[in-house]
């Protein structure tokens, strides 16, 4: 464990207390709540009051937490390159006219794509129809995403995969406190290479 202190300058944003059990207790956390539209509301709210009472500036985000695996050797860890909104219909409303973004590309990631809505993945068939366009999917990556990019805030996702996005994901209570644990020894670990 590193006695180096977490950088206060990043943010580690979080939907659920669950997942952010494990991580080092000097580092600056959010947590936001389950869906696009908490951790968009929360997270915007954490970015204007950080700047209105003077505390350090925030100049990196990491979405952190659980996701489901779209393909099944997708086990442990992952730092997606791309994160889509897979719950909006972002083709129609372009072909009307409406500029929509619902893609985001992030740096220093390893190549995976996570595909973020408000529907709980627990149905293989759902499953199999978003591992046509992405490998991991949670409920909170995109709108992390979205807000980051509207602030100009560097974003980063590191994702543990917690079960396979069919009915295996509704063990998610029994197996989140060793992802979180695991994210938690990431975190550490980041924390020491500085």
């Amino acid at each position: 464990m590193t006695t180096d202190p977490f950088d206060r300058s990043t943010l580690l944003v979080a939907a659920t207390r669950a997942e952010a059990h494990h991580l080092p207790a000097d580092a600056r956390v959010l947590v936001t709540g389950i869906g696009k539209v908490r951790a968009a509301t929360t997270l915007t709210r954490a970015l204007v009051e950080a700047e209105r009472d003077g505390r350090p500036p925030i100049r990196q985000l990491i979405s952190i937490g659980t996701a489901g695996a779209l393909r099944a050797q997708h086990t442990g860890i992952f730092f997606p390159s791309v994160v889509i909104e897979h719950d909006i219909s972002a083709t129609e409303l372009r072909a009307m006219g409406y500029p929509l973004v619902d893609r985001w590309e992030l740096p220093d990631g390893d190549g995976t794509v996570l595909a973020s809505g408000d529907t709980f993945v627990a149905d293989p068939v759902r499953r199999d129809v978003l591992a046509r366009h992405a490998d991991l999917v949670d409920m909170e990556g995109a709108a992390v995403a979205h807000v980051a990019a509207d602030f100009g805030i560097p974003c980063r996702m590191v994702k543990i995969v917690s079960d396979a996005a069919d009915e295996s994901a509704m063990d998610w209570p029994s197996v989140v406190d060793a992802a979180a644990r695991r994210l938690g020894e990431w975190c550490a670990g980041a924390a020491a290479i500085g």
